[in-house]
């Protein structure tokens, strides 16, 4: 007598390799191949979709066919590790980097993980704003010890190819007649949620030194540090000003 546990683990098996023979067939009953066909259609229907309302640009670059090819694949190379479908397709950019079918694609993976990072920020926790009046309390000369914490809802994303105008270029609004100048040069961006979207902001070296340090849990002299090494005459105040009331910052610590 199988536990419950054994039942399930077995079953799920079946399902994703597709293949009868892994259960006992009293557990679908006659006709077992054809029954677990009609289950594992779904559960790869469902996480394929599932994957291309994550990753539609991508979806939308490679057509899809080859979406579904690499989907299918993806699900059962990859099965999910958690019972939350949001968190399903986490690896996607990592594997899509070593598809064979896809090896041409060189931006495939850094526009895959811009795609996820829009869907993370969408459905990270929410944070109040900045508490301003703490601030004006502190002497200046705390100041540079201050620790900075970014809103849980932004994340920040460096890549080596033209990503944000891929990203745009491939959204339903875009012109069709668009072209993505490749030899641009590739981005530094900031992905946060403002309200009940996704923005997507460009930074400079320094900005994003500064911010990538802040989110590493560096104090504000030696966020500053680096950012000054990018950009000798980067404004702090202006900064941190803008990122406060934008809500980038939404919090510190000593």
């Amino acid at each position: 007598m199988h536990s419950l546990r054994e039942l399930q683990a077995a079953f799920a098996c079946a399902i994703l390799e597709q293949d009868s023979s892994r259960i006992d067939g009293s557990v679908c009953g006659g006709n077992g191949r054809e029954r677990l066909s009609v289950y594992a259609g779904n559960v790869y229907h469902n996480l394929r979709e599932a994957l291309r309302a994550v990753y539609p640009v991508v979806d939308k670059l490679v057509g899809e066919g080859f979406f579904d090819y690499a989907a299918n694949r993806y699900i059962h190379d990859h099965p999910s590790q958690s019972g939350d479908i949001q968190r399903f397709g986490y690896t996607f950019p990592t594997f899509l980097e070593h598809f064979p079918p896809a090896a041409s694609l060189a931006y495939l993976r850094d526009t895959a993980t811009l795609e996820w990072l829009v869907h993370e920020a969408f459905h990270a926790a929410d944070h109040a704003p900045f508490p301003l009046s703490l601030l004006s309390n502190l002497a200046s000369a705390e100041c540079a010890t201050l620790r900075f914490e970014l809103h849980p809802a932004c994340r920040l994303f460096e890549s080596a190819f033209p990503v944000l105008n891929i990203w745009e270029v491939n959204q339903p609004d875009a012109m069709s007649d668009e072209v993505v100048n490749m030899d641009a040069g590739g981005d530094r961006l900031l992905v946060r949620r403002v309200g009940f979207a996704v923005d997507i902001q460009a930074l400079t070296a320094a900005e994003f030194g500064m911010l990538q340090a802040l989110h590493e849990g560096q104090s504000v002299e030696d966020a500053y540090d680096r950012a000054l090494r990018c950009d000798p005459a980067f404004a702090l105040g202006e900064f941190i000003e803008r990122r406060i009331l934008d809500s980038t910052i939404v919090d510190f610590d000593l």
